[in-house]
Order: structure tokens, then C-alpha cells, then sequence
């Protein structure tokens, strides 16, 4: 079975709220034709996801930041480094 980003394993995640928050989370859950976990599960998700996000723009910007500063590599040095890898991993595969 192939499992995609969000179908792994699933574990319990116990978390402690007063029982007025539960019961008026629960209610607008109900509300929206959802259950507390779903509602829960979605959240992280998209937590997940905000932090990803923020952390790729910041690598874009630090990278572009780079490139105006001139702190790059040669496309030839790039291609030969690429190479290299490239040729390692096939003899990792071959020695498989």
C-alpha cells in the first residue's frame, strides 16, 4: 500500500482543555458539519503547511539575496558536481 503525505500511520495525540472549550469546540464543529478531529487534524495541517511555506520563502529570498550579492557557482562546476553524484548513486544501484 503507497501512503501519500497525510495518509501515514495514524497515532492518539491526548491534549488537555477546559471542558467549556471542548464543549463549544465541539458545538461549532457540529456546526460545520465536522467532528472535533477532523476540524483538529485540518488545523495541523495547515500549520504544517503555513511553517513549510514560510521556510521556502525564506530560502528563496536567501538565495536571491546570494545571487545579487554574486555568491553563486559556475554552471560548469554545478554540472560537474551533479555528475559526480549522479555517477555515485548508479554505483550504489548497481551494487544493490
Amino acid at each position: 500500500m503507497v501512503m501519500t503525505r497525510w495518509q501515514m500511520a495514524q497515532v492518539n495525540m491526548s491534549v488537555r482543555i477546559d471542558a467549556e472549550l471542548k464543549d463549544a469546540f465541539m458545538a461549532a464543529a457540529k456546526s460545520m458539519d465536522r467532528n472535533g478531529s477532523q476540524l483538529i487534524r485540518d488545523f495541523m495541517r495547515q500549520t504544517v503547511e503555513r511553517q513549510h511555506n514560510s521556510w521556502f520563502r525564506d530560502q528563496v529570498a536567501a538565495g536571491r539575496q546570494q545571487l545579487e550579492c554574486g555568491d553563486v557557482l559556475p554552471h560548469d562546476m554545478v554540472e560537474s558536481s551533479a555528475a559526480a553524484w549522479r555517477d555515485e548513486m548508479s554505483r550504489k544501484i548497481a551494487d544493490k
